[in-house]
């Protein structure tokens, strides 16, 4: 498995751009949020077990790299939880509104990076992602 490390660097590559840094920033927070709140839509025990089953894979991943990392992750998981349960009866549609707009900014961002997006290469840039925009706040690559 990589390292935190090597995953930023690899990460970093097809994120240079001023702009398209700025957009990610924004973007991968309500991208992962919207995941989370479309899962959490799921009604009654087939969306408990869903959510239960992807969070658990998902903080694995991000313990395995970092303790700090899957800590904030974990935090910011319940959080997304906590607010998809509480924004309204609109939480589907305002789930898919969120998603597929910030991923037009996410392919806007790349169009001027000129670069394709990293998940092209490997799925399991989604994950890193996120970890990506929090590291300037928590540096996760610093321990």
């Amino acid at each position: 498995m990589k390292t935190i490390e090597e995953w930023f660097s690899l990460y970093g590559e097809s994120h240079q751009n001023t702009t398209n840094i700025k957009i990610h920033k924004v973007a991968v927070p309500l991208i992962y949020f919207s995941v989370v709140a479309l899962i959490t839509a799921i009604p009654g025990l087939t969306g408990l077990i869903c959510l239960s089953v992807i969070s658990l894979a998902a903080l694995i991943f991000y313990f395995m790299l970092s303790i700090k990392l899957g800590v904030v992750m974990s935090l910011f998981t319940g959080l997304c939880i906590y607010v998809a349960q509480n924004i309204s009866l609109y939480v589907i549609e305002i789930a898919i509104a969120v998603f597929v707009i910030a991923w037009i900014f996410q392919f806007i961002g790349h169009k001027v990076e000129g670069k394709k997006p990293s998940f092209f290469d490997d799925l399991s840039f989604l994950l890193i992602g996120p970890a990506w925009v929090f590291n300037p706040i928590f540096n996760f690559d610093k321990q």
